[in-house]
């Protein structure tokens, strides 16, 4: 154990320079890392691990499936709201305070989910779960900031990317394996230990750093009517990305409303908070171009991550009848190169320019995707955990140095405010990752079933070939010639559907290549972080 200490530093980049005071914990800085990481785990895990278990929860609150996916959106509504005003509440009351009171009521509201007895209510305890999961990550990343000087965050954030890229990949096998074998109560109640043993942990081993009180001095009245119009926007938004699809976008006026209602909500806010005195969120921060540029990219990251999360387990469930275990199992393989690749990415963080490290995670996830095009209906499990594999290589090298350089040139105060915004940044590019393949899926589908369909007539002699093989097989099973020729004509149209669908996953896969390959060179818009050891004042 090491006792509390100062040491001076000056971070510094080409438009900036500022005083960096590094604080020295009394703990072990890496038993912080694994305390805080801990809660970060378990909120990250519990984004996905309700996914597959949807058809029971609606089974036995006698709801529809539909009506149960508010089970996902209610909680990502809440998380999202709570993400871009954490660091405003973190310098208000204090950031250890802010992190624990997160905690508690993740945990409780866990457990309150778990024993719910009807669907609205399960959606109101999820809603509660969901402003206490918003505060866990971005509190996470401004501690891991303050513990460790700027040269030697890189492998800090090398386990915190591990907890959030590694959680939502095996959620999905996670929460199959207990709703199959158990009863899906136990995908809340699985955080109670975990979220008293963070509870505990922090207690005892996390501080505050001593600059926050002097931050805290300075906070000014709480701006109620940006901190409405946030949360206002922020809902309206995450609610037409999530139900946008169902919905038909723009073909209902539900949707139109939301639209309308988030863009001018977020005119209003923006004005709003460049105008008061005290505003939620300091948006002069977006001035400077590194931090503009990381949570551009790590938008991108949230919408490459959580996109092909859900494109790969829902293909293998869709068109090859994998079940909810199978499919997550093929996620999981990349886990378990992420578990080996990002402590050795961070590692070499801390040598290495982080501007050719993103131009080489995104080839890395450009090829990855690439391979993904060449799906097909006679893909071997291993064909599909392989994917993830290739894909998942790139992601700790965009994560460890966006997590980075989200931090040069911006004032140590401010710490609270970026973890919050990026953190932000990167579950809109989730919401937005999801609602574009699964509008591309379906819209690509009907355009292939639409031309697969005209060349299915009862003219066309391949059709007739096909139809007369198909009767004649079912024939020999004992089927008369009538119903064999009924359920070959259904199995063919049923064989068409699944092409379309199969080409419509190859093409969705095409377009996010395209997306990404792109992006190759943006690093090189960002400035290189450059840090020096520099004396300066102490403080009081």
């Amino acid at each position: 154990m090491a006792q509390s200490s100062v040491v001076p530093a000056v971070a510094r980049d080409d438009d900036s320079e500022f005083h960096y005071e590094h604080w020295t914990p009394r703990f072990n800085p890496w038993v912080i890392t694994f305390t805080v990481t801990l809660a970060t785990f378990m909120e990250s895990l519990d984004s996905s691990i309700a996914n597959v278990a949807l058809p029971h929860i609606a089974g036995t609150l006698g709801a529809s499936y539909d009506e149960a996916t508010w089970v996902l959106t209610s909680y990502l509504v809440s998380n999202a709201i709570v993400l871009p005003m954490s660091g405003w509440i973190s310098n208000r009351i204090g950031r250890k305070r802010f992190y624990m009171t997160c905690v508690t009521l993740f945990t409780l509201s866990s457990f309150l989910c778990g024993l719910a007895t009807s669907l609205p209510m399960l959606i109101f305890f999820r809603v509660i779960q969901g402003v206490g999961g918003g505060g866990l990550q971005p509190s996470e990343r401004a501690i891991l900031a303050d513990t460790f000087p700027p040269e030697k965050r890189s492998l800090a954030f090398s386990l915190y990317g591990m907890a959030v890229v590694l959680a939502p990949a095996i959620g999905p096998t996670v929460g199959g394996w207990i709703t199959d074998n158990y009863t899906w109560r136990w995908i809340f109640f699985l955080n109670i230990p975990v979220g008293i043993l963070s509870l505990l942990l922090t207690s005892r081993i996390v501080q505050d750093p001593p600059y926050l009180k002097k931050v805290r001095q300075k906070i000014g009245r709480v701006d109620g009517i940006g901190l409405g119009l946030l949360a206002l926007t922020i809902a309206s938004l995450q609610i037409l990305l999530d139900k946008g699809q169902e919905d038909d976008w723009f073909s209902s006026r539900v949707m139109i409303a939301f639209a309308f209602v988030a863009g001018i909500g977020l005119v209003a806010f923006l004005y709003r908070e460049l105008t008061t005195d005290h505003p939620i969120i300091d948006l002069r921060l977006y001035r400077k171009r590194n931090f503009a540029m990381t949570q551009f990219v790590m938008l991108l990251i949230g919408a490459a991550l959580y996109s092909t999360t859900v494109l790969i387990p829902q293909f293998l469930q869709e068109l090859l009848g994998y079940s909810a275990t199978q499919a997550g199992l093929a996620l999981s393989a990349g886990g378990l190169v992420l578990m080996v690749l990002f402590p050795v990415v961070g590692y070499i963080g801390q040598k290495i320019d982080p501007r050719l490290m993103i131009t080489f995670g995104f080839c890395l996830l450009t090829l990855g995707i690439w391979r993904i095009g060449d799906l097909n209906l006679g893909i071997s499990f291993w064909d599909a955990a392989s994917w993830r594999v290739v894909m998942v290589l790139g992601m700790p090298f965009l994560f460890v140095p966006i997590s980075v350089m989200s931090y040069v040139g911006v004032p140590q105060e401010k710490n609270n405010e970026v973890s919050g915004l990026t953190a932000l940044a990167r579950n809109i590019g989730g919401s937005v990752g999801i609602s574009f393949i699964t509008t591309m899926l379906t819209r690509r589908a009907q355009t292939h079933q639409q031309f697969l369909s005209a060349h299915v007539y009862a003219a066309s002699t391949r059709y007739l070939a096909l139809k007369q093989g198909i009767a004649g097989a079912l024939e020999n099973r004992g089927y008369s010639a009538q119903d064999a020729s009924t359920h070959s004509a259904a199995q063919i149209y049923n064989l068409m559907l699944q092409q379309a669908r199969t080409l419509a996953y190859i093409d969705t896969a095409h377009v996010l290549v395209l997306l990404t390959a792109c992006l190759i060179p943006i690093g090189y818009l960002m400035k290189k972080p450059r840090y020096r050891q520099r004396p300066v004042e102490p403080l009081d």
